[in-house]
């Protein structure tokens, strides 16, 4: 997506020479209009979406909203509060649009009723003053609303939360344009026939779903982190656009699971600088140059996990302290690995986790221990196919000698690995393995 990825986060309507016109002005005006496209875009296509009822109409015009200000600040100066320009401007665009469709006097009505609840002032910042009258918040708890496909999820709050464009969204998944846009439709469809609220859930059923919201960011960070197929280990886009959206959320609605995930992401990304290399391959943890990690964004993970009792040990916080273990090593010897294998023994129990639990034992015990728990794991065949088994055999194997048996399943990781970067790592591997003869005479 690239450096001008910002610039974009108006929707569709802001093509590239509109970017290239934003990247020309003064360098205060054009930070304001950068700033403005990161914190005001979801606000804006919200608050539309809550007055006008539809997400096609909020877009365009919070997409012309940003476009207006592109031109008329360089001329008339920033806005004291560019939030509630926009939003002002925005409105008046939707409110054009549904007078061509003859529905205006009820849209008008409703601003009306609007601007009364909420006293003198701009109706938007009002509302958004309010965390009970949040409307961001409605929008992120619609767009991950459990009666949605996970994917369409996941579309949905890229492209309306976070203001990622129809194609930006498209590359980061690996999907055609017309196939992304079909999701997003259908779901939109959906939310309207389905009638599904636009609220925040009353705190009974909020747990519920912020669990869904949670595992809809999460699952955005994990593709980022270590993408699923393709030519890059890491899309730091969607990194930086699930740590985004979920620090929004955090701040919206402060509690223990969205820091704990906050603090999960802020420690694996805080290492996207030294996962990989300058040619792009991957650089095992151990392996990694700490100095080049970011101590802001590990002193921040530290923080949020301190400023939440550890009491409830729910996933993201277990995870998010395996992490903690990690970033807290000066070197990669310093590791505490009883510490955390103690703490995937509190996950619930999954493939992936008896997987990395399994790591764990090994270098935390003997490289045997760990082999002995994959050889089970294997033999259940619950991840046949998942290349990540038979490459810590394979590490593992290394580490107790065993040259031939360590040869074997590399070959095999080699086949599974699903990106460029894994797969030239597992054979450097490979073919920095010793000779069986050699290590017998050394």
């Amino acid at each position: 997506m690239g450096s001008s990825h910002r610039a974009r986060r108006g929707g569709d309507a802001l093509t590239s020479d509109r970017t290239e016109q934003a990247a020309g002005l003064d360098p205060a005006v054009s930070a304001a209009v950068r700033e403005a496209y990161e914190s005001e875009w979801a606000s804006v296509v919200a608050t539309l979406i809550r007055v006008t009822g539809d997400w096609d109409v909020a877009e365009e015009a919070a997409a012309g909203a940003f476009e207006r200000a592109l031109v008329t600040w360089p001329r008339d100066g920033v806005p004291r509060t560019p939030g509630a320009w926009l939003t002002t401007t925005a409105r008046n665009l939707a409110l054009d649009r549904l007078r061509r469709r003859g529905v205006e006097a009820t849209k008008l009505k409703e601003w009306t009723v609007m601007d009364d609840r909420h006293g003198p002032g701009d109706p938007a910042q009002q509302v958004l003053a309010d965390p009970d009258w949040d409307d961001r918040l409605r929008l992120i708890f619609t767009c991950a609303h459990p009666a949605l496909s996970l994917e369409a999820r996941v579309a949905l709050t890229l492209r309306t939360v976070g203001g990622l464009t129809t194609p930006e969204v498209a590359r980061a998944f690996l999907v055609s344009e017309s196939t992304l846009a079909q999701r997003i439709v259908r779901a939109k469809a959906k939310i309207a026939h389905a009638a599904i609220p636009y609220i925040v859930p009353s705190p009974d059923a909020l747990p519920e779903r912020l669990d869904g919201v949670l595992a809809v960011l999460y699952l955005i960070h994990t593709e980022g982190y270590t993408a699923s197929s393709g030519p890059d280990l890491q899309r730091l886009d969607l990194a930086v656009e699930a740590i985004r959206l979920t620090r929004l959320l955090y701040g919206l609605l402060p509690g223990p699971e969205p820091a704990a995930l906050l603090a999960l992401m802020l420690f694996q990304h805080a290492r996207s600088a030294t996962r990989v290399d300058a040619l792009g391959d991957l650089v095992p943890l151990e392996d990694q140059d700490r100095s080049g990690w970011n101590a802001a964004e590990i002193a921040e993970g530290l923080h949020l996990l301190a400023a939440w009792p550890a009491t409830a040990r729910t996933p993201y916080r277990v995870q998010a302290e395996i992490q903690a273990v990690h970033v807290r090593a000066g070197r990669a010897a310093d590791t505490d690995w009883w510490a955390i294998l103690a703490r995937y023994a509190e996950l619930p129990e999954s493939p992936v986790v008896q997987l990395n639990q399994a790591i764990a034992r090994g270098m935390a015990d003997e490289p045997a221990a760990g082999l002995v728990a994959l050889e089970r794991l294997e033999a259940s065949g619950r991840l046949a196919g998942y290349h990540l088994l038979p490459a810590a055999q394979a590490d593992l194997s290394r580490r107790a000698g065993h040259v031939d048996r360590a040869a074997e399943f590399y070959r095999v990781a080699i086949e599974l690995a699903p990106t460029e970067p894994e797969r030239r790592y597992l054979v450097r591997r490979l073919e920095g393995l010793p000779s069986p003869l050699i290590s017998e005479i050394d």
